[in-house]
């Protein structure tokens, strides 16, 4: 498992001596009634894909993300309810695959990757949701899918400093280009933008209109710097995915461009990057298996690697 690779590389044993309270913490999270307490999965029955959804009402999803992507899979069960997050696993194409659903933010995010992370066999994380867009040719119903991810967000920089990259991984990118040509949608490949606030942070007014002389210039700098779309937990996913071994991705619809006064949409362009995602993993499952079939050494930690 891609948890004991971690655990193996050499300088963590140097932390773990410093750390006064290593035999006081419960080393692999905190368990309720044998199940992650996060999520409450069974670890058994995610699936090799993980995609990584948010409650947002500005997607314009009928209910539950994982109620609505569900009706896409086959055979779809719920694998675990905490209140906090939903899981579900199905099959797409013969490619299994689970759908978590939560909160918005890096966060939140945290705690269900963590809890899938470390007790799961899933190998790929690929955040599927809603943005804003701040490329100049971005317009709302088109698709991001993210070669790399700037981290203007906290919670990553617990983790790693801010210079480490939050790159997707290149077969993520690639399967998901690939997918989005296959189907005809309209889609950009570049930088995603992931934030903590959703108002000033991103440039946005607050409250009563509320600015300060820092937030005005926010897009506009990343406008400058080529960053295609902004949303809150691309971050975290690819960033986390890369420390630990796996493979990671996002991809995101777009629902408006302040940059370009375009209006906000609702839902736009969603339910296109919903099918792109799930073919993009059906041809990384494939990549996978001819691997596999081939005897190739696999990029997978739990391969060899």
């Amino acid at each position: 498992m891609s948890r004991d690779e971690v655990a193996r590389r050499a300088a963590l044993s140097q932390i773990h001596d410093r750390y006064p309270y290593w035999n006081n913490v419960p080393h692999r999270g905190l368990m309720v009634d044998g199940r992650p307490a996060m999520t409450r999965i069974d670890p058994d029955k995610v699936g090799g894909f993980v995609l990584v959804t948010v409650r947002d009402p500005l997607i314009a999803y009928a209910g539950d993300p994982t109620s609505h992507i569900g009706e896409l899979l086959e055979d779809a069960e719920v694998i675990g309810q905490s209140g906090m997050f939903t899981s579900i696993t199905g099959s797409y194409r013969g490619t299994r695959i689970t759908v978590v659903s939560g909160g918005s933010g890096s966060s939140e995010a945290e705690l269900l990757l963590y809890d899938f992370m470390e007790f799961s066999p899933a190998h790929t994380y690929l955040r599927v949701g809603g943005s804003g867009g701040i490329g100049t040719d971005v317009k709302p119903g088109d698709i991001v899918i993210s070669s790399g991810v700037v981290r203007e967000e906290g919670m990553t920089r617990a983790y790693v400093d801010r210079a480490y990259p939050a790159a997707s991984h290149y077969e993520v990118i690639a399967a998901m280009a690939e997918a989005a040509n296959t189907l005809g949608a309209d889609y950009h490949v570049g930088v995603t933008l992931s934030v903590d606030s959703d108002f000033v942070g991103v440039g946005r007014p607050g409250v009563g209109g509320y600015l300060q002389p820092w937030n005005i210039e926010m897009l506009a700098t990343y406008n400058r710097a080529g960053v295609l779309n902004g949303d809150r937990e691309s971050a975290a996913v690819v960033t986390l995915a890369a420390l630990f071994g796996f493979r990671g991705g996002s991809i995101c619809s777009v629902a408006d461009n302040v940059i370009t006064n375009a209006a906000f949409s609702h839902g736009a362009g969603h339910a296109r990057a919903i099918d792109v995602a799930l073919e993009g993993c059906v041809l990384l499952d494939r990549m996978d298996r001819k691997r596999t079939a081939a005897g190739k050494r696999h990029w997978l930690p739990s391969m060899g690697l």
